[in-house]
């Protein structure tokens, strides 16, 4: 097995020169024998995406799973949000089959070992190891096929309230998983003025990479909202858990300038006035919580921990920088990018502002995207520690919680290790070009000489 798959949040690799349908067997049988073992527990749920690979990895998963005495509630093809509804409501672990927003050709495990939240950092390194240990139990588990669309739709009809305002929406679900589901749930709503493109479900994702939070994967929802002269455009990621936002007049609103909107609506009835983000986050979104009088958190990225920081923290709202956002104000706590996308529409049917609007106001930096540096996984953390060198030795405030931010008066730096695939993370924000540039070459030629080295 290639040990690479193992990651800081999930399992994930290349189909299949990474993982195959026997990876997918020693999976199940290792991950239901832990569950008997190690958290004493015999049952478990289970669902896939919409990739190509997804059906028959789920096959030799749950045969793994079975074959280890644990049984399996399986819910077929559903997104992750479905999923963790799933678990929510049964109040047990599972694994979901996908590789999230990764290129067509990827498959992966996202699992836990409760039913909270996703296995992370050191809880999957100690499944790596008693998964390579190769000593696992033997039973004869049940298999039991389940239906989450029901209460998963009477779920989102509860916890939205609309206004009388119509809205409408271009919905781009980019042929991912949330083709399956999205019409059914946009038509529980009589405001809604739904227009679909890429919403037919295929796993070869023709049309842009199943990716909302890069902004070159919303060039198509861009020209749509403006052609209809739409009040907002949503796009959701593979498999539903990332949403990307397009405002009223086509430009792309990053999810720490979405996150706002949301903290606005909420911080008055907010009993904890605390809010998560996550180090790629802009300052824009800590000086809005700041002066709203909120406490602006900030924490490591990944979907996992975010969802842990929340819940571990009972806060009632946080997200990070990728498109993952978690509502904790209403029934049950909650990731999903169709739900936020609801609740932004419910926001905005509800007074006469539109998404321009409710942006003004904020402080506005220079700002890099996230740019992606290839690397070798094994290089990836020794970089890192020769950048945080770098900056110990230069004096600069820095926040390790996650690689290295490095914070001065006129802007930031972050370096990270990608923890969906062999890249370098980092990012670079401004209170104006010219200083913008300059923290940029600083770090990139300081990453260059350490990744050549």
């Amino acid at each position: 097995m290639n040990e690479v798959i193992f990651r800081e949040y999930d399992i994930r690799g290349v189909y299949p020169s990474d993982l195959d349908e026997k990876t997918a067997y020693t999976i199940g049988r290792s991950y239901g024998s832990y569950l008997r073992e190690k958290y004493n527990k015999d049952t478990c749920v289970v669902g896939h995406d919409n990739r190509l690979s997804s059906e028959s990895l789920t096959k030799n998963l749950i045969k793994g799973i079975k074959d280890s005495g644990t049984n399996v509630m399986y819910y077929g093809l559903v997104t992750t949000p479905m999923h963790y509804f799933s678990r929510k409501i049964n109040q047990l672990p599972g694994i979901m089959v996908t590789a999230s927003h990764n290129p067509k050709d990827d498959n992966g495990f996202k699992f836990s070992f409760d039913y909270d939240v996703n296995a992370r950092g050191q809880m999957i390194r100690d499944f790596k190891k008693y998964t390579l240990e190769n000593k696992f139990l033997s039973g004869n588990g049940e298999e039991v096929l389940m239906d989450i669309k029901d209460k998963y739709l009477a779920f989102m009809k509860k916890n939205i309230f609309m206004g009388e305002k119509k809205i409408k929406v271009v919905i781009d679900p980019g042929n991912g998983t949330t083709c399956v589901i999205i019409k059914e749930i946009m038509d529980l709503f009589k405001n809604i003025i739904p227009i679909y493109i890429n919403e037919i479900s295929d796993g070869t994702f023709p049309n842009h990479h199943p990716d909302p939070a890069v902004e070159e994967n919303m060039e198509q929802l861009k020209k749509a909202v403006k052609e209809n002269k739409a009040d907002l455009g949503v796009a959701f990621d593979g498999d539903g858990d990332r949403i990307g936002i397009i405002d009223e007049k086509g430009n792309y609103i990053a999810t720490d300038k979405f996150m706002i909107i949301i903290i606005r609506s909420l911080i008055k009835t907010s009993e904890c006035k605390k809010y998560l983000y996550d180090v790629k986050c802009s300052k824009s979104l800590e000086d809005e919580i700041n002066k709203l009088g909120g406490e602006p958190f900030c924490y490591r990225t990944g979907a996992s921990f975010t969802e842990y920081g929340v819940l571990s923290n009972n806060l009632e709202f946080g997200g990070e920088f990728s498109g993952h956002v978690f509502f904790n104000d209403r029934d049950l706590e909650f990731g999903s990018a169709i739900y936020a996308s609801l609740r932004l529409m419910e926001i905005l049917s509800n007074n006469n502002l539109t998404i321009s609007d409710l942006l003004k106001g904020i402080n506005n930096y220079q700002s890099t995207p996230e740019i992606k540096i290839p690397i070798n996984e094994n290089k990836k953390e020794e970089v890192i520690s020769k950048v945080k060198e770098y900056c110990i030795a230069k004096e600069y405030n820095i926040n390790d919680i996650d690689g290295v931010r490095a914070t001065f008066d006129d802007g930031w730096a972050l370096v990270r290790a990608s923890n969906t695939g062999p890249n370098l993370t980092i990012r670079f924000e401004a209170k104006d070009n010219n200083s913008l540039n300059k923290i940029q070459k600083e770090f990139s030629e300081i990453i260059e000489k350490h990744i050549n080295e």
